[in-house]
């Protein structure tokens, strides 16, 4: 069931399901929203960041019971990156990756540039702080700052030149760089659940938003 209040330009909704509920809270209506959920997912909005944007954040739940379901998820994630392609190309796009060691974060990496197209070796940035790959044509950053003994390391190796226009920028250990690594648009949380795992999606940005829209509409 679905009802709706109409705001001027956006929208406020509530969709009913069989599992729980879906709300959208004043959602503009340039971004996309999902008509409906499978079975092993759920939308919910959490409090606003008004640090970021005026708007509630769009949060993802995912339970990925098997192996190949981290990549179904990277693959829907790279598919919503392609949609997106040109505000990642005029503004950037920063992803921020938490989880413990073992959660998934490179693999889900790797699943997203299989998807985007990228055949080479892609492995953990853990030593070598960033790995870089051109893909579709963008450049995905994918760093690691689990090594850094004081924040100012961010600055002092040149990495905030890896993120903005044409880049995506996924980070590891994010908290290690804070306060100098650029705020994130979408936080993907991966945690370990049974013998699988559970993802957690938020995004912070419009962007990263409408990343999390395309996500949700492609599991359906």
């Amino acid at each position: 069931m679905r009802d709706f209040i109409r705001f001027g330009k956006s929208e406020l909704h509530f969709v009913t399901l069989s599992r729980g509920r879906l709300f959208f809270a004043c959602m503009p209506q340039r971004f996309p929203r999902p008509s409906r959920l499978p079975s092993w997912a759920k939308i919910k909005v959490l409090a606003p960041r008004l640090r970021r944007t005026d708007m509630a954040s769009l949060t993802f739940e995912a339970s990925l019971p098997h192996p190949d379901d981290t990549d179904k998820l990277g693959a829907r994630l790279a598919d919503a990156v392609s949609k997106e392609a040109g505000a990642v190309a005029g503004h950037g796009l920063a992803v921020r990756l938490e989880g413990n060691l073992g959660a998934g974060k490179t693999s889900l990496v790797r699943a997203m540039l299989r998807r985007l197209g990228f055949a080479g070796p892609v492995k953990s940035p853990t030593f070598s702080l960033v790995e870089t790959y051109p893909v579709a044509g963008l450049t995905l950053n994918h760093f690691d700052f689990y090594r850094f003994e004081e924040p100012e390391e961010f600055e002092d190796a040149g990495f905030r030149d890896l993120f903005g226009p044409g880049f995506v920028s996924a980070t590891e250990w994010t908290e290690k760089a804070s306060p100098y690594v650029p705020d994130a648009d979408l936080v993907i949380e991966l945690a370990l659940e049974g013998l699988g795992r559970r993802a957690v999606l938020k995004g912070l940005t419009p962007l990263g938003e409408a990343l999390v829209a395309h996500v949700s509409e492609a599991g359906e």
